[in-house]
């Protein structure tokens, strides 16, 4: 017999924020970010990488993708939504 699977992590996060009732707005940008973020690093899942792999990521924003400190530094601590997947 076939076990249920979990929700993906995405969709996780989705409904994560949904039930926090952020904007759709944000609902899409953190999930494009955690999907940039794990596409950066070969599509490995977040829960198997930690600060090195976070801070390359910033560095990579700022470096290549020009993204402003300012928006950087949002993107530093990750909502309690996500840690709480």
């Amino acid at each position: 017999m076939l076990q249920p699977q979990s929700p993906r992590l995405l969709d996780q996060v989705r409904q994560s924020i949904r039930l926090k009732h952020f904007s759709l707005k944000t609902e899409k940008s953190y999930v494009y970010y955690i999907r940039e973020f794990i596409l950066f690093h070969n599509k490995r899942h977040p829960n198997e990488m930690g600060v090195a792999e976070i801070r390359a990521y910033l560095s990579h924003l700022t470096v290549e993708k020009n993204v402003a400190a300012s928006t950087r530094d949002k993107r530093r601590s990750p909502p309690s939504t996500i840690k709480e997947s």
